[in-house]
């Protein structure tokens, strides 16, 4: 693979792996395509090539996110079995774009929720991940005022419900009409970003998530209270330097850069799943054929949520 347009992505068949000692095989049932696999496949940044290869993806298969079936166990393996059904994140090492993935058995998976289905579980991870790894650090106490922006998002999305789960009063900024979607995860106020600008309506926020890289760096800070922090979920590097600024020129924390990505954080989510306490959000789903479709939907950056992938 190429870097460049959803058109790069070719459909091939490769070599079945097979699973090390300490490794289970996955069957894949279901993926998804989030923006971080689209900024991959463009090289979007460009820096994107001093980690990932300079010329082409040094990972021919992309696909960060899945929910299946372990096929087969390595000898060492004791955390799962055979014909288990499990979710969860490949990490760095991709490879969800095919029917099979190894993974190490302390990686980022989990057994599945046995209340949904296979294409809403492999849509849970990326968005739910990053969003409770940046909560988990901005330490969200409950009755704070937290604003998450770009709310209809993957990861605005899964924002939302955590920081009420958390037991925050959560202000939610997405567009017309997303509204009542948003309404229906737990949002106590949702603010229409096409009729009103936060950044001037004299509220102030113990913490603000930026989900979607488009918000002003200056006004939202502007819009935080004393000793606030705003989250940038979506900035990389970027984001790491306008926080260490932040540090400089004001009294305000930012957050910001890589996310962690942890077996306990896959079993929470699964666990909050299991008692109705968090949904899936899928906006549509597609057969694994129309992957280039797929990618090309969500580089148009209208989703609800999330775009699932069907391998079965």
């Amino acid at each position: 693979m190429q870097y460049g347009p959803p058109e790069v992505l070719q459909l091939q068949e490769v070599e079945k792996p097979v699973p090390k000692d300490n490794e289970v095989l996955i069957k894949v049932f279901a993926t998804a395509v989030n923006s971080g696999d689209c900024r991959l496949r463009r090289a979007d940044p460009w820096a994107v090539r001093l980690f990932f290869g300079f010329t082409k993806p040094r990972y021919a298969i992309l696909g960060g996110v899945f929910s299946g079936e372990i096929e087969a166990i390595g000898k060492n393996v004791s955390s799962y079995k055979v014909a288990d059904q499990v979710f969860g994140s490949t990490g760095m090492s991709f490879g969800a774009y095919a029917a099979y993935k190894c993974l190490p058995e302390d990686g980022a998976l989990s057994l599945k929720p046995k209340n949904i289905s296979h294409e809403q579980a492999a849509t849970i991870p990326f968005g739910g991940t990053t969003a409770l790894h940046f909560l988990k650090k901005a330490n969200i106490k409950p009755e704070q005022k937290v604003l998450i922006y770009g709310a209809s998002g993957a990861v605005g999305s899964a924002a939302v419900q955590l920081a009420k789960h958390f037991g925050a009063d959560v202000t939610a900024v997405c567009s017309t009409s997303n509204i009542e979607l948003i309404k229906s995860l737990g949002a106590d106020k949702v603010i229409d970003y096409k009729k009103e600008d936060f950044t001037s309506n004299g509220e102030t926020y113990d913490v603000i998530f930026e989900t979607v890289n488009k918000l002003s760096f200056a006004n939202s800070i502007k819009s935080l209270k004393r000793e606030g922090i705003l989250i940038l979920g979506a900035t990389g590097l970027f984001g790491m330097l306008k926080g260490l600024w932040s540090k400089i020129a004001s009294n305000r924390k930012v957050i910001s850069g890589l996310i962690s990505e942890k077996a306990e954080d896959i079993v929470f989510l699964k666990e909050l799943i299991e008692k109705g306490y968090y949904k899936a959000v899928v906006d549509r789903s597609y057969p694994f054929e129309q992957m280039v479709e797929a990618h090309r939907y969500v580089e148009k950056g209208h989703k609800k949520g999330n775009v699932a992938i069907s391998l079965i």
